[in-house]
């Protein structure tokens, strides 16, 4: 207990640092006065925290569950993706899903890294990638939602074991392995999702833009 309480402070500076760098006025200024765009922020942050509900595991704190965070930065942008995830641990804090006492981990670990992560694949692929339909599902969502699922593992791990949880050994043999499991549909769901959006309603999706996908 004593070592999780020193955690606290950095761990809870580090949720406050970042949701000082995601607040933008003139973004949450506009969300205000979009009615549409409020239900897009809670219709996300809902399927999150059904997402974040829907898990499994062998060592208490490190779960296994689909993130579903590329697709919602895609579909908000990240700044928006920050606070719909904000919102989901709210909720599942409040059907008792999740301790408060948790809440700075899953914030960083389940939401903010995977979060700033996929913006920035999405970004490098924009930059350096021919702008395709096909390339913005396979690489923006599909590998990019198979890449931050294995890295949401592994930094997890990594933090449990530098706070002294569990051994290296426990760790890679009961968690790490799991991203061998975990890629797959992570992928395929993300994948799906901004496929279904870009091809039916693709101004829902706020880093789709037609000009460059479709014109191409």
């Amino acid at each position: 207990m004593i070592e999780q309480l020193q955690w606290q402070l950095p761990l809870w500076s580090c949720v406050a640092f970042i949701l000082w760098l995601s607040f933008d006025k003139n973004n949450f200024a506009q969300l205000l006065a979009t009615p549409i765009r409020q239900v897009g922020v809670l219709a996300c942050a809902l399927v999150l925290a059904v997402l974040w509900r829907i898990k499994a595991g062998i060592l208490p704190g490190l779960e296994l569950h689909i993130l579903g965070v590329s697709a919602v930065t895609l579909i908000l942008g990240w700044r928006l993706a920050i606070f719909a995830s904000v919102l989901a641990s709210a909720l599942l804090i409040l059907v008792a899903q999740l301790p408060i006492s948790l809440l700075p981990i899953h914030l960083l670990f389940t939401a903010f890294i995977p979060i700033s992560l996929s913006y920035l694949c999405f970004v490098l692929c924009y930059t350096y990638l021919p702008k395709h339909f096909f390339i913005y599902i396979f690489f923006c969502a599909f590998l990019t939602a198979a890449l931050i699922a294995c890295i949401k593992i592994l930094t997890s791990g990594m933090l449990y074991y530098v706070m002294g949880e569990y051994s290296l050994i426990e760790i890679s043999q009961n968690y790490l392995i799991l991203c061998a499991i975990i890629w797959f549909p992570e992928a395929m769901l993300n994948g799906m999702a901004i496929t279904l959006l870009i091809t039916y309603r693709p101004h829902w999706v706020k880093t789709f833009y037609d000009k460059d996908y479709l014109d191409s």
